[in-house]
């Protein structure tokens, strides 16, 4: 690559951060247009697709398996119940809401993608909200800051963490041994912030009618069926990877999206092409671009560059390269898309990691999996910093920006600054108890 195609690519590179931060483009728009320009002066060819499609068809598949399911699990009604019972259970109070809030999207989240839970639950917020007479703009935001923290209690959760655990092998079993208590201590962290972030919802107060007719579910079969896909779904995520033939996350998701439209079709309730229709393919597009742009920084070699300077700072002293590591991956993680951010950084922590001499060189080919438990601090802290750095801005994670679209979808558009409000302080928070975990659990693996 010449000199002028790296500095193109890093103009390029600022030219889509500054137009999506500054709203002054629509952030898919930008980000295609980023990548017809590397195109058209040849620092993107042919033999870059399998490259990106090997990187980044893992986490789009497991969105794009995550959108189906929860598209048809919302075509049953089970959530129109759902938000009786919601709204019922916060007894018109908005202390209550905004808690439950974090409660219903927690667990959602440990057996989905982040972003499928907000597609999932969103419909149920914005219906509480309008009962109890407030802004649901506010609300959603922290459903999907809450959904990226929750991302971080499975393996499955974040495709951010799942980059990560499966670049080096980390078993389902023992993200949840290893990692799902950080993730725990991140979603209750964002509870003292509620009064902090959404003062008039806290103190609000609505007197809810006194009997409230019953949500029934017209077509309970159908339910079950799709209740059947989700479970298989969640089993697979837990056994799969120890099955004779192995099933990896990213192959349950497509297994899942698969029966999920099986069982539309099979009960007629609307043509298969309207689910397919209905997935959020400008997250995905968007996604794929940035992929795309990240890939043509790692051709630059900045990275592999940046890998020796972190050598040269800290030698083979790990923890300081796990803060950095957090700090630096947080802190880009909400500029640039969580996922390539990890993607990128991926490359870069594994080439200081053979220059420190704590893996042998074949650590930097595809498969390798026997990481000392030395290292996984390091990884630990990327995932840390992916997921919960991607929470300060609206085009940090995938969850932002489905909930953002949900909110235009709704004729309420989010700026990137009223985002800003929201997830600054809810990542500085939840980056700072990150950093106190990655300590401990180096401390533990010696």
């Amino acid at each position: 690559m010449t000199d002028f195609q790296i500095y193109l690519t890093i103009g390029v590179f600022a030219a889509v951060i500054l137009l999506i931060a500054f709203d002054l483009i629509d952030m898919t728009v930008a980000a295609l247009l980023g990548v017809s320009i590397l195109i058209v002066f040849g620092i993107l060819d042919g033999s870059d697709l399998m490259p990106i499609v090997q990187t980044a068809g893992g986490p789009l598949s497991l969105l794009f398996g995550g959108m189906v399911v929860a598209r048809v699990i919302g075509k049953t009604g089970v959530f129109d119940w759902v938000g009786d019972a919601f709204l019922r259970a916060t007894g018109g109070s908005g202390r209550r809401f905004l808690l439950l809030i974090v409660a219903l999207v927690a667990p959602v989240c440990a057996v989905l993608p982040n972003a499928t839970a907000v597609i999932l639950v969103a419909p149920v917020i914005v219906g509480v909200c309008l009962a109890l007479k407030v802004d649901f703009v506010g609300p959603l935001i922290i459903t999907a800051i809450v959904s990226n923290a929750a991302g971080m209690l499975t393996l499955v959760g974040d495709p951010a963490t799942f980059l990560v655990g499966s670049a080096i092998g980390l078993s389902f079993t023992d993200y949840l041994r290893m990692v799902s208590l950080g993730g725990l201590l991140a979603v209750l962290a964002v509870a003292p912030l509620l009064p902090l972030l959404l003062p008039k919802i806290w103190a609000a107060r609505v007197t809810l009618p006194a009997e409230r007719p019953r949500i029934v579910i017209e077509r309970p079969a159908f339910l079950a069926l799709a209740l059947l896909v989700l479970v298989i779904m969640v089993v697979l995520f837990l056994i799969g990877e120890s099955l004779p033939n192995t099933i990896i996350p990213p192959q349950v998701a497509i297994i899942g999206a698969s029966l999920a439209l099986l069982v539309v079709y099979g009960v007629r309730i609307e043509p298969v092409g309207a689910v397919i229709r209905d997935v959020d393919w400008k997250t995905l597009v968007f996604l794929g671009a940035i992929f795309t742009l990240v890939r043509a920084f790692i051709k630059t070699e900045l990275l592999q560059g940046l890998s020796i300077q972190i050598y040269e700072w800290f030698g083979a002293a790990l923890l300081p390269v796990a803060f950095l590591s957090l700090a630096g991956i947080g802190i880009l993680s909400s500029l640039l898309a969580n996922i390539p951010v990890v993607a990128a950084a991926l490359v870069m922590i594994t080439g200081y990691l053979v220059a420190a001499q704590a893996v042998p060189e074949i650590a930097l080919a595809p498969g390798f999996t026997d990481w000392p438990n030395a290292t996984l601090p390091v990884f630990v802290a990327m995932m840390f910093g992916g997921t919960l750095g991607g929470n300060a801005t609206l085009i940090g994670a995938s969850a932002n920006v489905v909930a953002v679209g949900i909110c235009a979808s709704r004729g309420r558009l989010v700026s990137f600054v009223h985002f800003l409000r929201f997830g600054l302080p809810s990542a500085a928070v939840q980056l700072s108890i990150g950093a106190l975990y990655v300590w401990v659990l180096a401390s533990i693996l010696g």
